[in-house]
């Protein structure tokens, strides 16, 4: 039979990283596309632990929970926030389905067809896809890698009047960026002035490489989370991992209580077998230690391969060594084409992801993202040498 399906399914789009992943799944085709952990260091024995003690109390653990979250990690999440000077209470905070589902949620209640969000440039590929589903449209901000220009951050305000702003101002995905004070403070102003909403997406704020940096979030410096204008969400899927699917979003009650109502027809509540499992974790296990050894080990990688990028001395390949994060964002020569690059690169047994997606207007299509934290390093070196050979024959053939 014939399906017809809804309007807003005509703004949805395949995730370019998740069919790049179809294509490496099951055979020898080595990876730098998704932003995946390093599995070698996922605190297996600790969840073991964790959702032992969980099923110890009994068949309780398996019914159904708040929408809002299980109020003890909420608590213990929001005392980890105060340690960011974000200061809140499990009433300011909804845990969900990963941060993802956050985005979802905020763009579902805030959003109607033709709304004017506006992002950096480039952004993250998936926030796209969900403006896509709401029918809303993303306009660029330009910047650089201080952050957004402040300049044409309100002179888009004005000429556009966004409800929303979206960024990820602490190793962005893709570019791996972090923003300036000057900047964090800037942006917080300026959408004070003009009332507009910033949604600070933050999943990668804990992996800095460098101990004695500091780098305030947006909310904090806010100020109070009552009337703030500013929504703040983080995952646990970067420092625990990614299967426990558990994320959070803080911010005005008002906002968080609309959430908790669209999260309710959404699905009920995310999974609080998980939850549980990370406030026992939290509980029971040195997590502060173990992001620490993970900082350490994802640092060493991309020092690997910034000097893998480096040895083969590419003409016109450009790239800048992150201050945390998960990825490099390289620029090929102008001339060239990422995803044609990609299509022979898959065929030599190595991936990546192209930029184009990553765009919210004008997409440089001589872009890409490579991933460093999954990779072992005898993998990351046969992957990058193949990579390198694939660059050359392009530039050979131009």
């Amino acid at each position: 039979m014939d399906f017809v399906f809804s309007q807003a399914t005509r703004g949805l789009t395949s995730s370019a990283v998740r069919e790049i992943l179809k294509l490496t799944q099951g055979n020898s085709v080595i990876s730098f596309a998704g932003g995946l952990p390093a599995e070698q260091f996922f605190p297996v024995q600790a969840m073991r632990d964790a959702l032992n003690r969980v099923m110890d109390q009994g068949p309780r653990a398996l019914q159904y929970g708040l929408t809002e979250g299980f109020t003890p990690l909420r608590e213990q999440l929001c005392a980890r926030m105060a340690r960011k000077n974000m200061h809140v209470t499990p009433d300011h905070m909804l845990l969900t389905t990963g941060s993802q589902q956050s985005i979802d949620l905020l763009t579902r209640v805030l959003l109607d067809k033709d709304d004017v969000v506006l992002v950096e440039d480039p952004t993250y590929l998936a926030f796209l896809q969900v403006l896509g589903s709401a029918q809303a449209h993303p306009v660029k901000v330009d910047g650089d890698e201080h952050g957004m220009n402040l300049a044409d951050l309100e002179a888009k305000i004005i000429k556009h009047k966004p409800k929303l702003v979206y960024v990820i101002p602490t190793f962005s995905n893709p570019t791996g960026r972090v923003w300036n004070l000057e900047r964090r403070q800037g942006i917080v102003d300026l959408c004070r002035k003009h009332g507009v909403l910033i949604f600070e997406d933050d999943p990668y704020g804990e992996i800095k490489f460098d101990s004695g940096e500091s780098f305030p979030s947006l909310f904090s410096l806010a100020g109070s989370p009552d009337d703030s204008h500013v929504v703040y969400t983080s995952t646990f899927s970067k420092t625990v991992a990614p299967a426990v699917r558990t994320g959070w979003v803080i911010g005005d009650k008002r906002i968080i209580g609309m959430m908790t109502r669209a999260k309710q027809a959404a699905d009920l509540h995310s999974s609080t077998l998980d939850q549980q499992a990370l406030y026992q974790l939290l509980c029971h296990f040195d997590l502060d230690a173990h992001i620490t050894t993970i900082r350490d080990e994802y640092k060493r990688r991309m020092k690997l391969m910034y000097s893998l990028l480096s040895e083969h001395n590419i003409p016109g390949l450009t790239f800048s060594e992150p201050k945390g994060g998960m990825f490099f964002w390289v620029e090929l020569p102008e001339f060239l084409d990422a995803e044609a690059v990609l299509k022979h690169a898959v065929t030599e047994g190595v991936a990546f992801v192209p930029g184009t997606p990553f765009f919210a207007q004008e997409p440089k299509r001589n872009t890409l993202r490579l991933n460093y934290t999954f990779a072992d390093d005898d993998t990351m070196v046969r992957g990058m040498n193949t990579l390198a050979n694939v660059f050359k024959h392009f530039l050979q053939t131009k």
